[in-house]
């Protein structure tokens, strides 16, 4: 029998080539007079752009988010935000930037504007991450929602396709997981299965022309569409491990979620076999998790923990980490299991589809906890 909860959660979105002209008149709608501009150091340029497209409205720019939101920077920007009188926060970038107006937003409910420029999904969550002491923790606090998303492909045009490849897996990631979430529910599986269907034809597209047109425009509305489910429901094995991989050891995280979406997709494969069919129908595959492990392989992206920056001698310790705290899975988490999974991330093999369910373990893709 179908039975769920659907609770709507979304910023108000605009999406179309050119959308940054719109910039002021988004910023008088959230009623804001003094917006800081948030980026990466390597996104300056573009924070300095947006800054001169507010005019009189720019508080000033802050552009020192970095990856996985160390709980320094997010002490600096929350500092600089409360010298310039800031009460909003523009942020233009990826998951590292928006994460980082999002941890402003956490202690002073300062509204976001987001300008998304990856495919990371960041900008439709109310999901925030903050590292302190080698230790990624998230949560969710609907303060940290950006209000108001401007979506221009125009944007990611210049985007380098390796970057591409590995933002657009880590949305897939979203939107397959969403489709296991022990929350789920219809809506979010539609879009889910749009958003993977759509970044699985858009990323091959720029493979030969990373600035094709309809290419960027199929990427960052999949991006979108898979970031409104990573925003709705609940996540699952593959989130925990990233979080644990990227907060630990300072991996990339768009990386680090290319090369283990595979092995924790073939990790639940039995638990949730009608699923797995879904996404591989998504993927134009046979197999989901086989599918991804090669789609990620024929784009050039890293299928292989080893190759960016994992030292095999912590494999131990991230299953010890993974294993520590409650996160809901289709089949239970086994120590012994994961280590297997992890080794095969490592050394860049093809995922393992020879793991047995765990007594117990169910079927129908709203499953266990881990323990």
């Amino acid at each position: 029998m179908l039975e769920f909860t659907y609770e709507n959660r979304m910023p108000r979105v605009i999406f179309e080539r050119g959308a940054l002209r719109h910039l002021q008149r988004e910023v008088e709608l959230l009623g804001a007079t003094r917006a800081l501009v948030l980026s990466t150091p390597d996104q300056l340029p573009q924070a300095e752009m947006v800054a001169e497209k507010l005019g009189p409205r720019c508080a000033g720019v802050f552009a020192e988010a970095v990856m996985h939101v160390p709980i320094e920077t997010a002490r600096a920007a929350r500092d600089e935000a409360r010298r310039v009188g800031a009460d909003c926060a523009v942020a233009i970038g990826g998951g590292s930037t928006i994460g980082l107006g999002k941890a402003i937003a956490l202690e002073s409910g300062l509204p976001i504007l987001a300008i998304p420029t990856t495919y990371a999904g960041s900008e439709m969550t109310p999901i925030y991450g903050i590292t302190e002491a080698g230790v990624k923790k998230t949560g969710k606090d609907p303060r940290v929602l950006p209000q108001t998303v401007l979506y221009d492909p125009e944007l990611s045009a210049t985007l380098p396709f390796a970057l591409s490849v590995t933002s657009g897996i880590n949305a897939i990631a979203h939107a397959a997981e969403g489709l296991y979430a022990r929350d789920g529910n219809p809506i979010m599986d539609l879009l889910a299965l749009e958003g993977i269907r759509a970044l699985a034809q858009g990323l091959p597209r720029l493979k030969d022309q990373p600035d094709h047109t309809e290419g960027r425009d199929a990427c960052l509305y999949g991006a979108w569409l898979c970031g409104t489910v990573l925003g709705n429901v609940g996540m699952a094995l593959h989130h925990k491990l990233c979080h644990t991989l990227g907060g630990a050891f300072s991996l990339p995280h768009a990386e680090t979620h290319t090369v283990i979406l595979p092995h924790a997709l073939a990790y639940n494969a039995r638990a949730v076999p009608a699923v797995m069919r879904r996404i591989a129908t998504a993927i134009g595959a046979e197999e989901a998790a086989t599918g991804m492990w090669r789609l990620a392989r024929s784009l050039g992206a890293p299928v292989a923990l080893r190759d960016i920056g994992m030292r095999h001698e912590d494999l131990a310790r991230a299953v010890e980490l993974a294993t520590t705290a409650a996160y809901p899975n289709p089949r239970p988490l086994e120590a012994a299991a994961l280590r297997g999974l992890l080794e095969r991330a490592y050394a860049g093999e093809p995922p393992g589809m020879d793991g047995q369910e765990s007594p117990g373990a169910g079927h129908g893709g709203r499953g266990a906890t881990l323990k």
